[in-house]
């Protein structure tokens, strides 16, 4: 049995290929427009998978280049009509099918303010990109599932090409080349000791930190909209903050940690919780003791977790299948949200 879900998650490696052929000059452009002048401020315009995207694309900016990244709450916009100064600002938004009006209305606005306006969209003819100055298409193709997965691994690769343009990083902009055949090498893991330890499970924290959290976020959404788990991402260091609390003998745990600084960290977390009695499923590079789950390298340890969230995703597909749920069919779920 196969979903529309797993064929496009499937399909990713191929969409990644497509995207790296496509618009580089239009992302050389910009780099070297950002580069030029540099905008006094940044923000992302997203909700649920996409968001998280643009959280990864906001830790590359703030890691790399020093530059903070806010994440707009859209009813500032929407509803409060706040006069935000937009005078050196660029605006980001993220978005697979680009008809929420929430993102609409702040692109917009932000345009008319006199702020440079970008659009990463999966759906050229979208209100989203007529509202945005610079549009980037995802190049994902179209996609039925209502669970995205392709779109959202699109975004993250757009995010990182426009941080490697703006950063004239020789060695990102290689790694990024290679990506697809890492790719390839993700969506072969098997990670069939996950789908055995949640079959069965109501509740879950999935742990990331650093790059690793926005992968976190996204796979706590996963869980939520496919599985019917309620599942909860915190960063290593927030879930000592409180959450850790609720973590008793058989509490499951999907702790990323692929390679960059916050692995250690996140190592002994999985540690000290497989001392509180927790199931904790960690995936890392393989070699890395305690790993159930092996975890693909890339080019550069800032991709990593672009090939982690492409190994998930055939996990959860198969877990939601195992506890007799239909993935193409989530609860209350459509595919395309409108939200003001």
């Amino acid at each position: 049995m196969t979903s529309r879900m797993l064929e496009e998650a499937l399909s990713a490696p191929q969409v990644v290929a497509r995207q790296l052929a496509a618009d580089q000059d239009a992302y050389a452009r910009l780099g070297q427009a950002l580069r030029d002048k540099p905008p006094t401020g940044l923000l992302t315009i997203a909700r649920g998978s996409s968001d998280h995207a643009a959280h990864y694309m906001a830790y590359l900016v703030m890691a790399r280049l020093g530059r903070l990244v806010t994440s707009l709450p859209m009813s500032l916009i929407t509803l409060y009509h706040s006069q935000i100064e937009s005078r050196g600002l660029v605006s980001l938004a993220f978005s697979q099918s680009g008809q929420s009006p929430d993102l609409v209305s702040p692109t917009r606005y932000f345009r008319e303010a006199g702020a440079r306006t970008v659009a990463f969209v999966n759906a050229a003819g979208s209100p989203l990109a007529d509202a945005a100055e610079h549009v980037f298409a995802l190049h994902a193709g179209p996609e039925q599932s209502v669970a995205a997965t392709k779109s959202y691994i699109a975004q993250l690769l757009a995010g990182a090409r426009v941080v490697a343009a703006w950063q004239g990083d020789e060695d990102l902009a290689a790694a990024l080349q290679q990506l697809p055949q890492a790719m390839e090498r993700a969506a072969a893991l098997r990670w069939d000791a996950a789908v055995d330890a949640l079959v069965g499970a109501d509740k879950l924290f999935v742990i990331g930190r650093g790059t690793s959290l926005p992968i976190a976020l996204e796979a706590a959404l996963k869980f939520k909209e496919t599985c019917g788990i309620q599942a909860e991402a915190f960063s290593g260091a927030e879930v000592k903050h409180g959450p850790m609390a609720l973590v008793e003998e058989g509490y499951p745990l999907l702790v990323f940690a692929p390679r960059g600084p916050a692995q250690a960290g996140l190592l002994a977390l999985a540690e000290e919780m497989r001392g509180r009695g927790a199931r904790v499923l960690l995936a890392a590079p393989e070699g890395t003791p305690g790993a159930e789950l092996q975890l693909a390298c890339t080019g550069n340890e800032d991709l990593d977790p672009i090939a982690a969230v492409q190994s998930f995703y055939p996990m959860v597909e198969a877990l939601a299948r195992a506890r007799g749920l239909n993935p193409d069919q989530p609860r209350h779920l459509a595919k395309v949200t409108k939200t003001h």
